[in-house]
């Protein structure tokens, strides 16, 4: 869902977003405080405003990650078992420890979607793909196929949306016929589920097909491709990465020194 702009976060070289991606995940994952949980969040929200990305394109993103943390949330805040519970709501059993714990992962979960949604929804597809051929690009001497790899990653980020819109126009049509998503019990919500599901797949199988096709008319090998814009590390770049790298390492310090 890349979205075309002109910011200085559309501009920086895609290699360093994946880079300050990749330190982003490795951060969120290391720390336990609430301080820096917000720090990272905090972050991820100021990239938002200075791209001018729309707040409706993270929400049509993130709607779906919200079911699975408020899942994630239940499961480490219920005291399952033999663990002792402080409060009782609607008859359940919760613990301080696993609430905390789980609004921990809640956190994480989202600042981490919305920092990756970031990533995609300012950089295209083959600027993407460029950038993850690059920092592979050692690979090769092991015999890597890292042109495929890469190809692989771009056409999966290019499809996502387009699926997803075909999704949503035979969930349309079907209504539209009198098919009922929302109602009786499991097996039958599933049953319903089944004329979305194949038509979809057909879909799938067919773009694949005509998608090999055009690549083999084209005579694609992965070989020695030309590309038409070369990515070049600006000032900006190590700017960037020089900022989020002593933001990483003043979190790390204060942690390690007890401040927050």
């Amino acid at each position: 869902m890349y979205i075309p702009g002109d910011t200085a976060l559309h501009r920086l070289d895609p290699r360093a977003k994946l880079m300050i991606i990749v330190m982003l995940s490795i951060l969120l994952f290391s720390i336990n405080s609430p301080v820096m949980l917000g720090a990272v969040m905090a972050l991820v929200m100021l990239g938002f405003v200075s791209s001018r990305v729309p707040l409706s394109a993270l929400r049509t993103i993130v709607a779906p990650v919200v079911i699975i943390s408020i899942f994630t949330f239940i499961a480490n805040a219920v005291a399952w078992g033999e663990i002792s519970h402080d409060v009782t709501l609607l008859g359940i059993g919760l613990s301080y420890e696993g609430i905390l714990r789980g609004l921990y992962f809640m956190v994480r979960l989202l600042a981490l979607v919305s920092a990756t949604s970031l990533l995609t929804l300012t950089t295209s597809p083959v600027a993407l793909t460029d950038a993850i051929t690059s920092i592979l690009s050692p690979l090769r001497r092991f015999s890597v196929p890292v042109d495929d790899i890469a190809l692989v990653f771009s056409i999966a980020l290019r499809f996502i949306p387009t699926i997803a819109d075909e999704a949503d126009r035979i969930i349309t049509a079907q209504t539209a016929r009198g098919a009922r998503f929302d109602t009786g019990n499991l097996i039958v919500r599933i049953k319903a589920w089944v004329p979305v599901l194949v038509p979809l797949l057909v879909q799938l199988f067919r773009r694949a097909d005509n998608l090999a096709l055009a690549m083999e008319s084209r005579c694609y090998t992965g070989q020695g491709r030309t590309r038409l814009r070369e990515l070049k590390w600006r000032r900006g770049d190590t700017a960037a990465m020089g900022g989020i790298i002593v933001f990483c390492a003043l979190l790390g310090c204060l942690s390690l020194l007890g401040l927050i």
